[in-house]
């Protein structure tokens, strides 16, 4: 029987686990080949367009930039605190003396063994840590386009160091530590249904793909819109 119990959390957790790297792996591909599919490639382009146009007239536009960076960090800053907090309370039950699993040895699936038990309140533990560190890298490179977005740049040589292409490279690292953030912590969620059972993880890991699939393409009617925000985007870089 509990070589069984085993077999379960074997079989469902790994191809809950396989499923999310795969869509993943999957996304990662369209981001790169067809950006216009996908909203991460959308909104890369448009943060792009949103940096050469702040530049052009930085005394002008500081303020919309600076309020605008705010609300991103903002958001940032509650992911992280959220992570970190969901961290703690992953790390307290890890330490505490009372057994947890009393209550559900009765109702749960899967193995139940102490051991095993610690190993999932460790991975729930694990992508919390790695969620809050993504999304306190997001911060400070966020932090780092508010002081450049607006600088003042008249020297020649300064001005081929700190232009528009240089700030979206650094915009673009944080969004993406913050994409990356979000995805780690979404994912800790299946692995936390892992105390219920096996079964729960991998149904959790595939009703979480369907949601993130939902918003991540975007339709085939707004493609040939967004070709159109590409070709603006290449005829700025070429201004």
């Amino acid at each position: 029987m509990e070589w069984r119990k085993d077999f379960l959390d074997l079989i469902f957790v790994t191809l809950g686990i396989l499923l999310s790297i795969l869509y993943h792996a999957f996304l990662w591909y369209k981001v790169k080949n067809h950006p216009l599919k996908t909203v991460i490639g959308v909104n890369s382009i448009g943060r792009k367009l949103w940096v050469k146009g702040i530049m052009k007239d930085g005394e002008k536009n500081g303020v919309l930039a600076a309020q605008t960076l705010r609300n991103s960090i903002m958001e940032s800053t509650l992911m992280a605190t959220t992570s970190i907090i969901l961290g703690c309370g992953m790390a307290a039950m890890i330490s505490s003396t009372y057994s947890i699993k009393r209550p559900l040895n009765d109702t749960a699936l899967g193995s139940q063994g102490d051991f095993i038990l610690g190993i999932k309140y460790l991975l729930v533990l694990l992508f919390s840590l790695f969620s809050f560190l993504c999304h306190s890298l997001s911060i400070c490179c966020k932090c780092e386009v508010g002081s450049l977005i607006a600088t003042p740049v008249k020297r020649h040589d300064l001005a081929s160091m700190i232009s528009s292409d240089y700030v979206c490279k650094v915009l673009e690292r944080g969004f993406l530590f913050n994409i990356v953030g979000n995805r780690a912590f979404y994912g800790g969620f299946p692995l936390l249904f892992w105390v219920i059972g096996p079964l729960p993880v991998f149904l959790g890991s595939s009703l979480l793909v369907l949601v993130l699939y939902s918003t991540d393409f975007v339709s085939s009617g707004m493609v040939s819109r967004n070709r159109d925000l590409q070709t603006r985007e290449e005829e700025q870089c070429l201004e």
